[in-house]
């Protein structure tokens, strides 16, 4: 398994259109938080909590990376993996820092966005995926060719 990036063939065969359910739920609703933010970076308007002391316009250029374009690149099923590690750290960076005095269980939304890009670290975006289609396809077709 070491050497297979898409390791859902172990879980049978409804886990690719699980992992695409979950991308599309969580990539969406994600991008709800990401496009004003997108918005924002547009307008100049730099008007931003710093949460970790690297100034609010870095925060928000970082904040807009991971909430937009990570998210788009989950829903498309580029590179999930990678793609979900900035959401993950931007999750836990709202959830510790950000609401850190608050009950946890008041976000509970950014718990269940912190679990589904977890899921998505550990089993990648599955088989219907742009990253499966470009390349794990044609390293198939040159291991039988071979």
């Amino acid at each position: 398994m070491a050497n297979r990036p898409c390791c859902t063939d172990d879980y049978g065969p409804f886990i690719n259109w699980s992992l695409v359910a979950l991308r599309l739920a969580v990539g969406i609703a994600m991008l709800t938080h990401g496009t004003p933010k997108l918005i924002k970076l547009f307008y100049g308007d730099f008007g931003f909590p710093d949460p970790i002391g690297i100034g609010p316009e870095l925060s928000l250029v970082l904040a807009t990376l991971a909430e937009f374009f990570c998210s788009i690149l989950i829903i498309v099923g580029y590179r999930s993996r990678f793609a979900a590690i900035p959401l993950i750290i931007t999750m836990l960076v709202a959830l510790l820092i950000v609401h850190g005095n608050d009950s946890v269980f008041e976000h509970w939304n950014i718990l269940l966005y912190l679990f589904a890009y977890a899921i998505l670290l550990h089993l990648g975006g599955g088989k219907y995926t742009l990253t499966y289609y470009f390349f794990e396809k044609k390293k198939k077709k040159i291991s039988a060719i071979q």
